[in-house]
């Protein structure tokens, strides 16, 4: 007896991630050594002020039980009380939702907000679950292309009127994954006049937010008339190197925040409780720890950045998250013929741009996210190619 996928799941493509790690599993298990700066996986352990809290509050009563959906009181409240501090944006505990990491929320939201056959617009390149999440809610999806010549900020000008008036969901991202690109005040003040004009539904997906280099990139929720239409996703994994513990939220309006609980109350039980006080001590408590990863990231993502250069490659240097996006420096190349070649031969993993969508064709992303010293030799290695 044979089992087949359903129909949702044949419309997406292979899941690139999982394909370089199955590539990975097999040539370290002939004995080779991986330089893996595809997935952007944080490589260092998070900070003790986060571990020293979750060890300390391990036995206190009730701790093992479920969580609400939405999240306790206290972390609710510590997201508010972030929020205020980093963006001088007012935020109400009933305005947040914990989310079980930021993967989850994005991918549900079509779930939780739309209905079959309504348009979903989504950035390409852009971060896989835009698309599945459309899909899995037998929605539209429609791309809008990310394009170097507008700084990989979509044109939403050129979205033809007959798809905007059908948009129920505009996901908008930065710090960008995987270009590394950041969004203007004015970017976002126009994404706001579009859901208005449309009753479109924005959702930002700000997971990178925290992670910039020399100036700190605003949050959609800065804008007037945000939190009229729309909300921002933020993700605890990148900020910290939490990648395991899964905490995120939404934040916004509060009417698409208790779609989004509503929708989750009938899939997870919250996350655990232990986690949730930890990240409310970091997030009153962490700026330093905050401060001493983008240092480290900053100093990774130079390095990296001058070593391509050395190479004669045109590589740009990031202003946020922790990619390096770039062209692939062999003319008449494809990306996905780049990256294995340079895996085969280098060991080296780089995702091939053609992973984030058909209009990333051409480029190449890399993740910061091995050692300056693994970092320094994976060059070495590209060098003698």
């Amino acid at each position: 007896m044979s089992f087949d996928s359903s129909d949702r799941m044949k419309r997406l493509p292979p899941y690139l991630f999982a394909e370089f790690e199955r590539k990975r599993a097999a040539l370290e298990k002939a004995g080779k050594d991986i330089i893996n700066l595809g997935i952007g996986d944080p490589d260092q352990p998070p900070p003790r002020l986060l571990t020293d809290r979750l060890v300390e509050v391990m036995g206190e009563p009730g701790i093992h039980q479920y969580s609400s959906t939405q999240g306790t009181e206290e972390f609710r409240s510590s997201v508010c009380r972030w929020f205020k501090k980093r963006y001088h944006v007012a935020l109400e505990p009933k305005e947040v939702c914990l989310g079980v990491g930021s993967k989850e929320l994005i991918a549900h939201a079509p779930l939780a907000l739309t209905n079959p056959g309504d348009v979903i617009l989504i950035p390409e390149p852009g971060y896989p679950p835009y698309r599945s999440g459309s899909v899995f809610a037998l929605c539209e999806p429609v791309v809008m292309p990310l394009k170097k010549s507008n700084g990989f900020l979509p044109d939403l000008d050129a979205i033809p009127n007959d798809v905007a008036s059908r948009a129920k969901i505009l996901y908008v991202n930065y710090p960008n994954n995987p270009t590394g690109a950041t969004a203007t005040r004015e970017f976002y003040a126009k994404c706001v006049a579009f859901a208005r004009k449309h009753g479109t539904i924005v959702v930002s997906d700000e997971a990178y937010a925290e992670l910039y280099y020399e100036e700190a990139p605003p949050s959609f929720l800065e804008t007037p008339g945000a939190k009229e239409v729309g909300v921002a996703v933020h993700s605890m994994t990148k900020t910290f190197s939490m990648a395991g513990w899964r905490v995120a939220w939404v934040a916004g309006n509060a009417e698409v925040v208790e779609h989004l609980r509503g929708f989750k109350a009938n899939c997870d039980s919250g996350q655990f409780m232990a986690f949730q006080k930890a990240v409310a001590t970091v997030l009153d408590k962490g700026e330093g720890d905050m401060k001493a990863i983008r240092e480290m990231y900053r100093k990774r993502r130079d390095t990296f950045v001058g070593g391509l250069r050395s190479l004669g490659w045109e590589v740009p240097s990031p202003r946020a998250a922790f990619y390096v996006w770039f062209d692939v420096p062999e003319k008449g190349v494809g990306s996905m013929a780049f990256a294995d070649r340079v895996l085969d031969r280098a060991g080296v993993i780089m995702l091939p741009g053609v992973g984030f969508g058909a209009f990333a064709e051409g480029f190449m992303r890399v993740a910061l996210t091995v050692t300056e010293d693994r970092l320094k030799e994976a060059v070495d290695r590209l060098r003698k190619l």
